[in-house]
């Protein structure tokens, strides 16, 4: 049972339901890490605000995006998000065997080159950080990413770890 009182889809009235009629109307349905963060209705405006510039971004695919969510969900045992970034990697056409493979070896993501390089990248910073060097941000640059989509890249990985902690600490998860 949840430690935190939260704000289901179907009570939700103002800032905390204009927030959920966005996740609504992109993905027909609230996740629970976002209804998780009813409890601070700042933090959820906050929230949906950082989820609407990531659907729109101009550079980083829904595909890398995907996986990004994926591997770094499935990496901190964020089995809400491993399970809904699974069904969105099916969804855009992987099967179970190719999930299973990319989740064994990054390598295998049927990414084009550029979006795989980025996937591997953000998943040594977020794993190794003290081991990201000059080389590789270089080698990043060297394909066509600039300073802003790595950023954006590796803030979009790293956003997945503070919901997995969250969602374990308040019993969210269950």
């Amino acid at each position: 049972m949840a430690l935190l009182k939260t704000v289901n889809p179907e009570t939700a009235q103002g800032p905390i339901k204009e927030a959920y009629d966005v996740f609504m109307k992109r993905a027909g349905m609230v996740p629970k890490p976002f209804e998780m963060m009813s409890v601070s209705p700042g933090l959820l405006q906050i929230q949906a605000q950082v989820l609407d510039y990531f659907m729109q971004h101009k550079t980083l695919s829904f595909p890398l995006m995907t996986h990004i969510r994926y591997l770094v969900a499935q990496r901190y045992d964020y089995d809400f998000c491993t399970s809904f970034n699974r069904d969105l990697l099916k969804m855009q056409g992987m099967g179970e065997d190719e999930v299973q493979a990319v989740s064994s070896d990054p390598q295998k993501a049927p990414l084009e080159d550029k979006d795989k390089a980025m996937l591997l990248f953000v998943l040594k910073a977020v794993k190794q950080p003290d081991e990201v060097t000059q080389k590789d941000v270089d080698a990043l640059h060297e394909m066509g990413w600039t300073d802003n989509d790595i950023m954006d890249a590796v803030f979009h990985g790293t956003g997945m770890i503070a919901p997995s902690i969250l969602m374990r600490a308040f019993k969210m998860d269950t």
